[in-house]
């Protein structure tokens, strides 16, 4: 391995990692001795200070790690205060106005009310931060209740549940019979 392929692994590693590697790791690893680790590393520490780039190395006793230049921190705050975009999908939708309008309800009670399996669904918002587990249901295996959370009144805009749109008569009979249509396409297949 020549002096670049060297300085690739490293800063491959140190990159990956996102912790300090010990010099004596690195060396097992690249099958080189202690002292080509620390001649790279110098190398590699040198080129990171002389260049205009967000990242450097550091030695922290006998170990190196990858970190930002402290310079672009104001950078990395703004980012991290940007807010998330999420892609819902239908059944993510589906699931979470399930959830958002009779909360609070198990796993087996979305199923029902949508007819297939929703253990993604459910997971999948709950990843997101938009439902999560408000409690057990007195039954036996104690299911997990769910409901709804600050971030999904945030991200829809809502101060509380009671600014949700009511449901009119009208479109809940229309949701019924698509549900029932729905249910004998599939029972026709």
């Amino acid at each position: 391995m020549d002096k670049n392929q060297i300085k690739g692994a490293m800063e491959a590693i140190l990159f990956t990692m996102g912790e300090a590697v010990e010099a004596s790791r690195l060396a097992t690893v690249l099958e080189i001795s202690i002292e080509e680790v620390r001649e790279a590393a110098a190398e590699l520490i040198a080129s990171y200070e002389t260049s205009e780039r967000g990242m450097s190395i550091i030695e922290l006793e006998d170990a190196y790690q990858m970190c930002t230049k402290g310079d672009y921190y104001e950078y990395l705050v703004k980012i991290g205060r940007t807010p998330k975009k999420y892609v819902l999908t239908d059944a993510l939708l589906e699931t979470l106005s399930i959830i958002a309008y009779k909360q609070p309800l198990t796993r087996g009670e979305v199923e029902r009310i949508r007819g297939v399996n929703s253990d993604h669904a459910v997971s999948r918002l709950v990843e997101l931060g938009l439902v999560e587990e408000v409690g057990r249901m007195d039954a036996p295996g104690k299911p997990m209740l769910f409901g709804t959370t600050e971030e999904f009144l945030r991200s829809f805009g809502v101060k509380s549940l009671d600014e949700l749109p009511e449901l009119k008569v009208e479109q809940i009979e229309d949701f019924r019979q698509q549900a029932e249509k729905e249910a004998q396409l599939k029972l026709d297949i």
